[in-house]
């Protein structure tokens, strides 16, 4: 399509979270500067974390990116060479800007399809190598119903980005949501503790590595700033030594961190 039929078609919808850029100069229209500075970071935080795992292609992977929005990162999964990104998200018009942005940006459709739905009742399939779950843990109240989908899902890595309580213990707090026009499931969500992330996954058969930020700008960051929100990194059989140890933190389950804890619970 030309610059200016694309220009007509972005500004038919009421905002857009992400910033695009296409041909022509053409870019959506983003309210906050500071989010631009946002979704960079964000990028060189847990994005290229994963690309470092994966030596640095998605090349040949299936990617299945859950809450996808506007389709932002499932764009750098293919940018990054995966064979095919599927994105769900439970908001309709956040399918429809992700549809836009895939065709304004020329991308084949047999690498990508996007799915209006909710995650718990969608058919998700099975056969991925990745799944994206950024911004969606902290959004819904069945935190183990989730991991048990992106399980069945096959994926051997999870690329997690949460807000996070700062409890030291294993627990979920109960947190309003912000912003309940995104909303999943209740404006009331579980928000989990780093040692929750661990303790859920390990149900599973994941490892999890609780990314620390390394943030260069902090416009548009202060929840990774105040430390109430991280990203982690599960994985199954997929060694993750190669992130560099003191940018990062091995998170173990409950029974490791206090085996007395596991005989307790069995008598």
């Amino acid at each position: 399509m030309d610059a200016q039929e694309l220009e007509r078609r972005i500004a038919a919808f009421r905002g857009w979270q992400y910033e695009f850029e296409f041909e022509g100069g053409v870019r959506t229209p983003v309210s906050d500067p500071a989010m631009v500075n946002r979704q960079r970071e964000r990028y060189r935080y847990f994005f290229a974390a994963l690309l470092e795992l994966t030596g640095g292609s998605l090349s040949g992977k299936r990617v299945l990116d859950l809450g996808c929005g506007a389709g932002f990162w499932s764009l750098a999964a293919v940018e990054a060479g995966a064979e095919f990104v599927l994105g769900v998200d439970a908001q309709e018009r956040y399918v429809e800007q992700a549809e836009l942005v895939f065709e304004a940006k020329g991308i084949d459709r047999s690498r990508y399809r996007f799915e209006h739905g909710d995650v718990f009742t969608h058919d998700l399939g099975t056969g991925f190598d990745v799944i994206l779950c950024l911004g969606l843990l902290d959004h819904v109240t069945r935190p183990f119903e989730l991991f048990e989908l992106m399980s069945g899902a096959g994926a051997k890595l999870i690329v997690i980005d949460t807000a996070v309580s700062r409890a030291r213990l294993s627990l979920f707090e109960l947190t309003p949501l912000y912003n309940t026009k995104d909303m999943v499931e209740y404006p009331l969500v579980l928000v989990p503790s780093r040692a929750a992330v661990a303790d859920v996954g390990s149900q599973f058969g994941f490892d999890t590595l609780a990314l620390q930020p390394r943030i260069s700008s902090f416009a548009g960051m202060g929840d990774y700033r105040r430390e109430r929100r991280l990203a982690f990194i599960c994985s199954k059989g997929v060694t993750a030594n190669g992130l560099a140890v003191a940018a990062s933190q091995r998170l173990v389950p409950w029974w490791v961190r206090d085996p007395r804890a596991l005989l307790t619970g069995l008598r």
